[in-house]
């Protein structure tokens, strides 16, 4: 097993079959950097057009067309002092009769403190005149960092290059804070080398990012690749120390939570020794449910099932 260091030349705005930047075994680990939502890297300097910009894409050997990729986060680390997110409620989360009330969308500062693990609202001024002053009511305000990373997948089937404002079934901007470190993801490989990408992290985002952004910032990550072969995948899954949980993206929300209950189903069936009807009686009564992203144009939601009450079962 390698581990890799690679320093990102150019970054993409889709995930798809774009030509490796590096190759990679499996087992390997890479370390590298992903840049902002908005294409500013570690010293706040604009290197890629906005947009969620993707560090890679990472071919891995021996993965193939039926496999999964497995992705264990090993690092997210913001590596700048600061961050921005929007300031106002999309139109979509708010009763229509709401939107008129709302204001205008600014872009709001946030000092980024690693070594303290801490996250506030500050007061910026930038030449472009687009910082919003810290409402004072917020002043007092300090959140703990929960770095996640927002974006991240395969290349589709078929040549496919889809944008990385949205998701589907190679995973995409799902902005779901449970993609944190520790996290291990399984995505379905539809391409030789399956081309890894990954970018857009957070610092600190709640759930549905329903200001259109977490904290947007630059990241130092570290993430490990290994190849499951033969064990084919619908929709992606996930896994940390407490639960395995299925993604569905789509629009509108309830075919997202179709596509992840319909995943989880599979999951119990074919490692946990279920058949339909077991696992619908677990799920009726244990089942958990996250909303991911409802700003883009795919909604994704998580279906989540605790590791410790299936291990009961055996």
């Amino acid at each position: 097993m390698t581990l890799h260091r690679f320093q990102p030349r150019r970054y993409h705005s889709t995930i798809g079959s774009h030509e490796p930047e590096l190759r990679i075994g499996d087992g390997d680990t890479v370390a590298t950097t992903t840049i902002d939502a908005g294409g500013r890297d570690r010293n706040g300097d604009v290197v890629a057009q906005g947009g969620n910009p993707q560090t890679g894409p990472f071919f891995v050997d021996g993965a193939e067309p039926g496999d999964v990729l497995a992705v264990t986060f090993d690092r997210l680390t913001p590596n700048r002092p600061s961050g921005y997110t929007g300031t106002v409620l999309a139109e979509n989360v708010v009763d229509p009769i709401h939107v008129r009330t709302l204001p205008a969308s600014r872009l709001l500062s946030w000092a980024v403190d690693v070594e303290a693990g801490t996250v506030r609202p500050q007061d910026v001024e930038t030449q472009e005149g687009s910082s919003f002053a810290v409402p004072d009511s917020l002043r007092r305000l300090t959140l703990p960092l929960a770095p996640m990373v927002g974006c991240f997948g395969v290349a589709p089937q078929r040549g496919e290059a889809i944008s990385t404002a949205t998701s589907g079934r190679h995973g995409g901007n799902m902005d779901y804070r449970g993609f944190s470190a520790g996290v291990t993801v399984y995505l379905p490989v539809s391409v030789s080398g399956a081309l890894f990408h990954i970018g857009d992290g957070h610092a600190v985002q709640g759930d549905g990012e329903i200001v259109g952004t977490g904290i947007e910032i630059s990241f130092d990550v570290e993430f490990t690749c290994r190849v499951r072969r033969g064990r084919s995948i619908t929709w992606p899954r996930g896994e940390n120390a407490d639960w395995i949980f299925a993604v569905g993206n789509a629009r509108p929300l309830d075919q997202a939570l179709q596509h992840a209950t319909s995943e989880m189903v599979r999951w119990l069936e074919e490692d946990h020794g279920l058949d339909a009807t077991a696992a619908s009686i677990l799920m009726g009564q244990a089942v958990h449910y996250d909303v991911g992203n409802v700003f883009d144009p795919a909604y994704t939601v998580v279906c989540r099932m605790s590791k410790e009450l299936l291990g009961s079962l055996r």
